[in-house]
């Protein structure tokens, strides 16, 4: 980013943040010093990590797309980070121009730019907010003017949890998330893991991480399996047929052995769908469209979309 660019008030260039890192390593523009000398560390002893993000995004788009072409008209993008080509309003958008977005970060240089960028755009709002406020957020009028709550929704939370502390509650949040929504809404969700990673990268990651806006914590499968709790995970290929968590680049992939990557590895994946009657499995959801009790806790962010020119071995965004 220019040195000399206007700074949105409530950003602080000197101390690093997700949705910058992230930007920077998808080879965005839109991230200062403190940001690339940040992700520089980490690919210093993770230079995989650039092939970790661009899996992800490659994920969360095939997700989204996928979702859209089952129905679904709204979308929640919780942790949605900083706009590049290849929005998730550009993804379901490709599938039926009428569907509505909400994208919510709690960054406020995403609201910035983001604003910028949908200036004027009908059917799609940025809203600033916390994940881990998950009352505030759901209740958000601008949210609420676009999403109908009665009507299945797509969730998109992918590489945004594992900024959330066991001590915030992560499996509470989902449930008070998941409770809000309709039967046949759909959730996907990525999430970082240390699962058979070197030691000493997992701590480096950490170690960067715990100097910036917000702090890593990696789950294991079983910890990430159960953020999934009371969901049919689902698989793309056989939306009736049961579904399994995989790794990012795996999801649709086209091509199984060129997706299945070191980066790609990092993270942990799926989709699943809330079931259309029945007991909603572990846990107790509120009513579809309700808010449920206060659960205070400050989110992440998800990576920024790919830029385009990259090639199609790494996008794996068909």
């Amino acid at each position: 980013m220019n040195g000399h660019a206007r700074v949105p008030p409530g950003v602080d260039p000197a101390k690093p943040a997700p949705a910058r890192i992230y930007d920077y390593l998808l080879s965005g523009e839109n991230n200062f010093q403190s940001d690339r000398a940040a992700a520089t560390k980490i690919m210093a002893l993770v230079p995989e990590i650039r092939d970790c993000a661009w899996a992800n995004r490659g994920f969360h788009q095939r997700a989204a797309r996928w979702i859209a072409g089952r129905g679904v008209r709204q979308f929640i993008d919780i942790g949605s980070g900083l706009p590049a080509v290849g929005n998730t309003h550009d993804v379901v958008r490709s599938v039926d121009a009428k569907c509505r977005i909400v994208y919510v970060d709690n960054d406020p240089m995403v609201r910035a730019q983001s604003g910028q960028l949908l200036n004027g755009t009908t059917g799609i709002k940025v809203n600033l907010g916390d994940l881990r406020d998950p009352e505030r957020l759901l209740a958000d009028p601008d949210l609420r003017a676009l999403i109908d709550f009665s009507q299945p929704t797509g969730l998109l939370m992918t590489a945004v949890m594992h900024f959330v502390a066991d001590n915030s509650d992560p499996r509470g949040l989902m449930r008070h998330y998941l409770g809000a929504l309709a039967p046949g809404s759909y959730l996907a969700l990525s999430h970082l893991t240390g699962d058979h990673k070197p030691p000493r990268a997992v701590r480096e990651f950490r170690r960067v991480f715990a100097r910036a806006t917000e702090q890593m914590h990696f789950r294991s499968r079983s910890d990430v399996e159960r953020l999934f709790d009371g969901l049919h995970l689902v698989s793309p290929r056989d939306p009736e047929g049961p579904g399994r968590l995989c790794y990012v680049g795996e999801w649709e992939a086209e091509d199984a052995d060129l997706a299945d990557s070191d980066g790609s590895r990092w993270l942990y994946c799926g989709v699943a769908r809330r079931p259309l009657r029945g007991n909603p499995g572990p846990g107790t959801w509120p009513a579809p469209g309700t808010v449920s009790p206060p659960v205070r806790h400050s989110v992440a962010r998800r990576p920024a979309p790919a830029p385009p020119g990259r090639p199609s071995c790494c996008r794996r965004d068909r």
